[in-house]
């Protein structure tokens, strides 16, 4: 059950795709004889438009092609002629860096404000070309520019390709009957959501005890990366990793820290349900970590694809018919790569294919109910690139904590339809996971995000050993989860395989999913009150995420993200639930 990537291209060495190779190249040379020769003395106007133009069509071209070939890459990790496209690719794009940067230095000084005014297809891309003005102070010379560029190709970019080797060629020890089986550890992952107690905690063991043989090559591929960010952050002058990511997220420094608060103050409720889903479950010291994910309803119903399929599309149908149709046609016309296998990268993601105006998703589908909510997560990111298929590619470059948006809005679709109206049982055990998915949303995240600030800010010293690591990992785990989490049993080496941390161009990629969770929960929360009046503008605000900052986009749905209140009242539908859950299980309605 895999994708189908024909419709991009037949083949890597198919004519079209080998065309479309010189294409770019012939259009990399037009770029870079077309911008030395912008001037300001005459016809701005036009000459801004036909550079807008040729930039549109290289970026089409660009992401056609090096999406095809990452896409391949992701589910054949060892793909080596995938691989050396990729790097190509590379190659030719970062060939226009150095004009890029001129470029962008000839938008600086111009008066944007007024061609907007002159100029309808100007005025389109109004906020992007504001935006390069304003971001002239981080920015280097061309050649300086050009020179990153170059030396990220060898470096973060091949630091994280390796890291996605080790990972898709990892093989577990996992004993089975009186056999000891080796399975690629995208498998392992999934044994967390199986009934039996004890195949979790063999599997927690297994997958700890791989990364002993793998912990050093990862780490020094994270020491790498995130060596480069730092050195990036500070020859542009940002004050540090964080202060380049806020920038480029469109986000201030205000909402994140008053999310943040909102967020550290919720921590002992969260840990409370953590208490109790332990004594439930019979452990006396907080939840070993290999039970985060624990059932605690037996015999709860195991999803078939097809059976998750046929869910999710009923229940986006409940919101609107649209994403259930873009649902049902990524399912038949077989946008996903569905099943773990051997070379294949863990986790989940969705690609937007702007060539086709199409997404594909891969997924690591293991049948339970939480491989349903991330189906539904996935196709929210494919229903928030159809929302934005008739914008400008210019436009549609989502800050990373509005990319989350409509991906926890689906979740939150599914799991409350779900929870209505499946039967007692799995109502409360669809809660659970709904509790669950959250507890990991705020308090795994926020683990997360202290994890990347204190690496990074330790990496300023040095290369940290894989042990330093681990500590590190650990000690943020503590802040986070506190006693909600069994001391003897926390996750250590939960930097190995999340693919985020990797990300040399987006950094702290964790408060996002924080963000997206909460805002897409005060979203919910409208569309409730509003009803179906509410689906257009919620299509609109998906549409325009990638040409307003963060505080616009919110203020257009009548939020106040500077408003402690508004985050302390998303969180508390999830303390809701929690005490509706905790009700549940004194009574043992089931």
């Amino acid at each position: 059950m895999e994708w189908d990537l024909t419709t991009i291209y037949p083949s890597l060495g198919d004519v079209s795709f080998l065309e479309d190779i010189e294409k770019l190249k012939q259009l990399v040379s037009q770029w870079n004889y077309l911008v030395p020769k912008l001037t300001h003395n005459a016809n701005v106007c036009e000459q801004l438009k036909n550079a807008l133009h040729l930039e549109l069509e290289l970026m089409m071209l660009a992401s056609k092609l090096g999406g095809y070939v990452s896409l391949i890459s992701s589910v054949d990790t060892d793909n080596s002629r995938a691989s050396k496209f990729e790097d190509l690719i590379d190659q030719i794009v970062n060939q226009t860096v150095e004009q890029m940067t001129n470029f962008e230095e000839f938008v600086s000084q111009i008066d944007i404000d007024q061609l907007i005014l002159e100029d309808d297809f100007l005025n389109e891309h109004a906020f992007i070309l504001k935006e390069i003005k304003q971001s002239s102070t981080h920015r280097l010379s061309s050649k300086e520019e050009s020179i990153i560029a170059m030396m990220r190709q060898t470096g973060s970019t091949s630091f994280a390709r390796l890291k996605d080797q080790i990972i898709g060629n990892m093989l577990v020890d996992f004993q089975v009957g009186e056999t000891v089986q080796k399975m690629p550890l995208t498998m392992i992952l999934n044994k967390a959501y199986v009934k039996d107690p004890t195949i979790r905690k063999q599997a927690y063991l297994a997958e700890i005890a791989a990364y002993k043989q793998t912990q050093d090559g990862l780490a020094a591929c994270l020491n790498a990366i995130k060596g480069e960010a730092i050195t990036i952050a500070s020859l542009r002058g940002y004050t540090s990793v964080l202060d380049q990511t806020l920038f480029e997220s469109r986000m201030d420094k205000q909402t994140l820290d008053v999310m943040l608060e909102a967020i550290k103050e919720s921590l002992p409720k969260f840990r409370h349900y953590m208490k109790v889903k332990a004594r439930y479950l019979g452990y006396e010291n907080g939840l070993p970590f290999y039970e985060l994910y624990a059932p605690v309803v037996d015999d709860v119903k195991e999803y078939s694809y097809e059976e998750a399929g046929d869910f999710v599309c009923q229940q986006f149908a409940t919101f609107d018919q649209e994403m259930a149709d873009m649902a049902r046609c990524a399912i038949d016309n077989r946008w996903i790569d569905i099943y773990p296998r051997k070379e294949k990268v863990g986790g989940a993601f969705c690609a937007s294919v702007p060539s086709l105006k199409e997404s594909r998703i891969l997924l690591n589908f293991g049948g339970t109910f939480d491989s349903v909510v991330t189906m539904a997560h996935e196709l929210g990111h494919a229903y928030h690139n159809l929302c934005g298929k008739n914008e400008s590619l210019l436009n549609l470059n989502s800050p990373m904590p509005l990319a989350e948006t409509a991906s926890t809005f689906n979740e939150t679709i599914v799991k409350k339809a779900a929870i209505k109206t499946l039967p007692k049982k799995e109502a409360l055990a669809v809660l659970e996971t709904e509790i669950s998915g959250c507890n990991q949303v705020i308090v795994d995240i926020y683990s997360r995000f202290l994890f990347e600030d204190s690496l990074i800010k330790a990496r300023q010293d040095g290369p940290l050993s894989a042990n330093e690591i681990c500590a590190l990992m650990e000690q943020a785990q503590i802040e986070s989860y506190g006693d909600g989490l069994d001391k003897n049993y926390r996750h250590p080496y939960m930097w190995t395989w999340k693919p985020h941390y990797y990300y040399a161009t987006s950094n702290y990629y964790n408060f996002p999913y924080a963000f997206g969770q909460l805002f897409a929960k005060g979203l919910y929360a409208i569309y409730l009150q509003k009803g179906d009046v509410f689906v257009p503008e919620y299509k609109k605000l998906l549409a325009s995420t990638g040409k307003m900052s963060i505080y616009d986009v919110a203020k257009r749905a009548g939020i106040d993200v500077h408003d402690l209140n508004f985050w302390r009242n998303s969180i508390q539908m999830i303390c809701d639930d929690i005490d509706t859950f905790e009700q549940l299980l004194n009574d043992e309605c089931f």
